[in-house]
């Protein structure tokens, strides 16, 4: 399996990704490449395409016209799945099994057989004392805890995040950045996506999204820049509203 140099090579590359639904073009025409050990936030409302990129990055779901590359592999691969860890939307773990169990039976899937690890991902996600507990009798927030365990247990170089901070609590909400940043720092490449613009700045750069393209690519404090706004929101919508009065940032970020 090719190897990534992190240094020089980009962990995630996009090159005029495209996925459509009939007349719906719900990823139209992506082209970046993100670098790895930073974390990068996908911004836009719902229906903005965030989801579906994703799925065409891990390989979930094939595009109907350019390429997505994960680690220097070319998706979907089968055999990569193995580096990547991805949380969904919605809880995907077993009503019936424990959170101990879950965790497990997710990492068993990626080769990771060391009690261990489950372990130390429930403990991540503040759930130890709730490891024989079964997911199905868990609250919403405590299930959204276990479904961010099971997609870190393999350690992951490359994590993808679909609305990891839905249900849970301000405090919980704190302690998972916290981790998120842990994760960037020792070199994990992090994509998160959300339409919460106050988690935007806990990002190291952002991709705002809109109707299947990237609108504009930057940190916080350069988007507002652009914009002219202190206000990241109201910078989303200037970028949306008329994209082509607002410089382009050069780079590798397609409008």
């Amino acid at each position: 399996m090719a190897a990534v140099d992190a240094t020089t090579d980009p962990a995630i590359r996009a090159v005029d990704l495209r996925k459509t639904f009939g007349a719906i073009h719900a990823v139209d025409g992506i082209t970046f490449e993100l670098q790895a050990g930073r974390i990068y936030g996908l911004l836009g409302p719902n229906g903005s395409g965030k989801t579906t990129l994703i799925r065409l990055l891990t390989g979930l779901a094939r595009p109907s016209g350019g390429e997505a590359w994960v680690l220097g592999v070319r998706m979907p691969s089968r055999a990569n799945l193995a580096r990547v860890g991805y949380m969904t939307q919605s809880d995907g773990i077993y009503a019936e099994l424990t959170s101990r169990e879950n965790a497990r039976f997710f990492g068993a899937l990626y080769g990771v057989t060391d009690a261990a690890a489950a372990d130390e991902a429930l403990a991540v996600v503040d759930l130890a004392d709730r490891r024989d507990d079964l997911s199905g009798q868990l609250s919403g927030g405590l299930r959204r805890r276990l479904s961010l365990a099971c997609a870190l247990v393999h350690r992951p170089p490359v994590l993808f995040l679909d609305e990891p901070t839905v249900g849970v609590d301000p405090a919980l909400r704190v302690q998972f950045w916290e981790h998120f940043r842990r994760l960037a720092a020792g070199g994990t490449t992090i994509v998160v996506s959300s339409h919460v613009m106050d988690e935007a700045d806990r990002c190291d750069e952002l991709l705002f999204m809109r109707d299947g393209k990237v609108i504009a690519r930057g940190s916080g404090a350069e988007l507002r820049a652009r914009a002219g706004t202190t206000d990241l929101e109201q910078a989303f919508l200037r970028f949306s509203g008329d994209a082509g009065t607002i410089p382009a940032q050069t780079g590798t970020a397609a409008s």
